[in-house]
């Protein structure tokens, strides 16, 4: 007997474990040895995460697929792992090491060190994966890889060494985002841009000599970062601005403050004549814009002022040698000032480059790194995408892919780090790069390059994490061995992954996998978007807005944190998460106990051999029908990767079809005398029990598996766990006759109650229904179902007249008009004036709205979200005004 009430908390280990027990997860299954081949590869999270909202989205919609696909017949894989997340984890252990006043890693040096992180990560690595369990994923844990494993490292040498061989892979000096207090170059995405409050300082460079036609001695340059004026090779105007054109026809120049340097005015479109006095300094080395601008004008050249710490260098005056960057940003505008050079400062807001892991200010530095030719292999990328090789869903991100492709930048490769894929690079006394899977193989190199054996010195960067990323969908089958994996799986069918990392993964892994195996990585990839705040903000540590899916999980269970996900994962649109919404669809979760137990008490037992075509009650054949519909509509839904509507198709049949409608026209079925349509009853209850267990088990699988279970404790035993049983297909099951007689009841009744609740009859009220111009069908049906309808409707009675009662609110169903006399219920002169009262309300409500989101300022200086939400609020205010005036209407006809 189930309990009387449901608590996941207990359910859902005991159901982990059952899984886990059977191998339900397990790929390449010997009863599936002919199935289709289904294999998504999990986006790997660090190993160093736990688990956040974004997570819990991801693996959600992954796990919906992957079980939907299982229940199919076909033979899945959902391969797991984490990332070793080079950054991230480094970070942790260093400031491990800190905390316990430990030796830093320099001086314990690169093996110690590494065997220390190694350590960490047996210890604490595993968090994340334990949290998807708790989420309910069904990944094939036995297969779980890392991206330091043997396998993978081998993968990675491999890719390396060819693409170096190829051409592919090579060393250049360029600019990259440099963390001063990591030392170490990092990718865009490891980049925060963050608001901050500073100064805008307008500094005079003065011409080298008087231009005919002008009028100053200087030209004026405004920037929120003086220390880089040191670094100016140019100042830029814009070719078309008039008050600087002498300038430029005389090829004139600046001598650059504090420096003593000649640098050249430049005409380029980078200035922009609007903003300020329309010319900006130039300083290739420390700024992205600017070095765009070098290689436009390369005969500026570029002057490198800081060291690795961000401390300036020698190429500075001897003065500001040594100096910390913010140190010298003060000693430099003393010394302009002092000058008379600093035209005027502004308080201004601007956004500065964070580093995601320790928040340092990131400074774009030059220096030499490794870089792959990015382009090259781009460009099977983007016609495997064109040509429909790859699909990307939803299409609108196809121009953010093709649009990054097409100008797709130099990868660089390379991080100043210890953790991580060491490069397979070795140095000669010269500094000649010798590059091989191990040192044997680069001294073989070496010997024949020098005719000698010379000593070795290795590079002791590692490779950017996303380069190991870009491996997955086919390193961890087991490349570059030819497996068994390898061969079935490979292409995977689908990617799920979010917006932020189109560029950072998903492009990259389609660059490889072409590269390698010659064939697209997956099929699909499914785009989802942001799990935001109730109010639409970006959920942030910093706001205190962000909400620990294992704190939803621990109160709510599992089961409703994913199905509120699934259900509000519309394509392209964010989602607005709040508690009220889990707690929502916890209560849906108790909906369908609680139907359950109705089902065990009244005994409604499943048959094995139940036929649900040889169904005979009118009722049973209608829900028989629904059903076909619901599998069809959530089928249609996971196919087309429209989560929420397939969410929406069960959970409109399981509480409404099922649930209010269904069991409760079945009642008086199940307490009457006809024993054979009781009998019937029953197992169609069961029947249609098991049909919504199955449709709902991709998006709620431990109450789905649990109840599966149990509700044969009386009864034919089951064949298999519900995650591996068989996915419903039907075809024949709608009849027209029974949709129009039951549809009719559900009209009728729903119809009432809207009114009811329009026009604010009390609850207990009973009031009766006069039906007009009914038919003979419509009056036969009203008196085979009367009792239900009084029930469900809460009518003292039903009537048959030619004309409606003076005072009855009217309904139209179908031919009759179904009239409800309120008059001696309410008052209706006082009704519509409250109804006319609140029209009011909501009408002023929305034209304050009106005046906000026309007001232009208030779109341009509000966050999104705020907008969004006035948006929001005056589409549901519209929506009530559309029904009070319904209810006016019929006040109005009333009286």
């Amino acid at each position: 007997m189930l309990e009387k009430t449901y608590q996941p908390a207990d359910i859902e280990p005991r159901i982990h474990e059952a899984w886990m027990r059977a191998d339900a997860f397990s790929a390449g299954r010997p009863e599936r040895a002919q199935a289709e081949p289904y294999c998504i590869v999990i986006p790997p999270p660090n190993v160093t995460g736990s688990l956040h909202m974004g997570h819990a989205l991801n693996n959600t919609l992954q796990d919906i697929l992957c079980r939907f696909e299982r229940m199919r017949g076909r033979d899945v894989l959902w391969q797991p792992g984490t990332d070793h997340a080079g950054i991230a984890t480094q970070l942790v252990v260093e400031r491990q090491m800190m905390e316990r006043q430990e030796p830093d890693r320099r001086r314990i040096g690169r093996e110690r060190f590494l065997e220390k992180v190694w350590a960490w990560k047996a210890e604490s690595g595993g968090t994340i994966i334990n949290q998807l369990k708790r989420l309910g994923c069904s990944c094939d844990w036995e297969r779980e890889r890392f991206t330091m494993d043997e396998g993978l490292s081998r993968a990675v040498l491999k890719v390396f060494v060819d693409l170096y061989n190829q051409g592919l892979i090579y060393k250049d000096k360029r600019l990259v985002n440099w963390d001063p207090e990591f030392q170490s170059a990092i990718s865009d995405l490891e980049v925060d841009m963050v608001e901050v409050k500073g100064s805008l300082w307008h500094f005079k460079y003065p011409l080298t000599k008087p231009v005919a036609g002008y009028d100053k001695d200087h030209i004026v340059v405004a920037t929120t970062r003086p220390e880089t004026m040191l670094g100016d090779t140019a100042v830029a105007v814009h070719p078309n601005d008039p008050r600087y054109r002498r300038l430029l026809e005389a090829k004139a120049s600046v001598r650059l403050p504090l420096v003593g340097r000649e640098i050249p005015i430049i005409a380029d479109e980078h200035s922009d004549p609007e903003k300020g006095s329309g010319a900006v300094k130039i300083t290739p080395a420390h700024d992205f814009n600017d070095y765009e601008v070098y290689r436009r004008h390369p005969a500026i050249g570029l002057v490198n002022i800081f060291d690795a710490k961000a401390h300036l260098n020698e190429n500075v005056p001897e003065k500001y040698r040594g100096l910390e960057r913010f140190s010298a940003r003060k000693r430099v505008v003393a010394d302009l000032e002092a000058l008379g050079l600093v035209e005027k400062t502004e308080p201004t807001v601007h956004a500065v480059p964070h580093a995601q892991r320790g928040n340092a200010v990131v400074e774009p530095w030059l220096t030499e790194q490794w870089y792959v030719n990015a382009a090259e292999l781009a460009k099977q990328a983007i016609e495997a995408v064109e040509a429909g090789k790859t699909r990307i869903v939803p299409k609108s991100w196809e121009k953010t892919y093709f649009e990054w492709m097409r100008n797709i930048q130099p990868w660089c490769i390379s991080r100043q780090l210890w953790w991580g894929h060491q490069i397979p690079a070795w140095y000669g006394p010269d500094g000649k790069a010798f590059v091989a899977a191990d040192e044997a193989g680069a001294a073989r190199l070496a010997k024949a390059h020098y005719k000698q054996p010379v000593p070795l010195r290795r590079d002791e960067d590692v490779l950017d994490t996303w380069f190991s990323s870009a491996l997955w969908p086919f390193s961890t089958l087991g490349w570059p061995e030819r497996t068994r994996e390898l061969e079935r799986y490979y292409p995977t069918s689908c990617l799920v992954t979010g917006f932020d990392i189109i560029f950072f993964w998903v492009a990259r892994m389609m660059m490889m996998g072409l590269h390698f195996m010659k064939e697209v990585p997956f099929r699909d990839v499914y785009i989802h978007a942001l799990v935001r705040d109730e109010k639409g903000a970006k959920m942030s540590k910093t706001k205190g807005n962000v909400m620990d899916p294992l704190v939803v999980i621990n109160e709510y269970g599992a089961d409703a944190l994913r199905f509120t996900l699934a259900a509000m994962a519309a394509q392209g649109r964010d989602i607005k998460l709040s508690t009220s919404r889990i707690e929502g669809y916890r209560n849906f979760a108790t909906k369908l106990w609680n139907a359950a137990r109705f089902a065990e008490m009244n005994e409604c037992v499943r048959q094995r051999d139940f036929d649900p075509k040889a169904v005979e009650e009118t009722l049973n054949r209608w829900i028989a029908g629904e059903v076909e519909r619901t599998a069809a509509a959530v089928t249609a839904g996971i196919e087309a990767y429209k989560f929420n509507e397939a969410a929406t198709a069960i959970y409109e049949f399981t509480w409404g079809t099922f649930c209010d409608w269904y069991l409760e026209l079945a009642k008086p079925i199940l307490t009457g005398e006809d024993e054979a349509a009781k009998a019937e009853t029953r197992t169609t209850i069961a029947w249609a029990l098991d049909q919504i267990l199955k449709l709902l088990h991709p998006f709620m699988p431990f109450i789905t598996e649990e109840l599966w279970a149990r509700l044969v404790e009386v009864g034919v035993e089951r064949q298999s766990l519900l995650c591996l049983s068989t996915w419903p297909v039907f075809e024949g099951l709608a009849d027209a006759d029974a949709d129009a007689e039951i549809g009719w009841i559900v009209r009728l009744v729903s119809e009432v109650r809207s009114v009811r609740s329009e026009m604010n009859v009390p609850a207990a009220a009973r009031v009766p229904l006069v039906l007009v111009g009914a038919n003979k069908a419509t009056r036969a049906r009203a008196e085979h179902h009367e009792e239900t309808i009084k029930r469900l409707a809460r009518l003292d009675d039903i009537e048959f007249a030619k004309a409606p009662p003076k005072g009855a609110a009217q309904i139209v169903i179908g031919e009759a008009i179904a009239a409800l006399p309120l008059g001696d219920v309410i008052d209706m002169a006082a009704e519509r004036a409250r109804l006319e009262r609140e029209t009011d309300k909501a009408r002023a409500e929305i034209a304050k709205i009106d005046a906000r989101l026309a007001n232009a300022a208030f779109l341009a200086k509000a966050p999104g979200e705020v907008v969004e939400e006035a948006r929001d609020r005056k589409a549901e205010l519209e929506a009530v005004v559309a029904k009070l005036q319904a209810a006016l209407k019929r006040v109005e006809a009333a009286t």
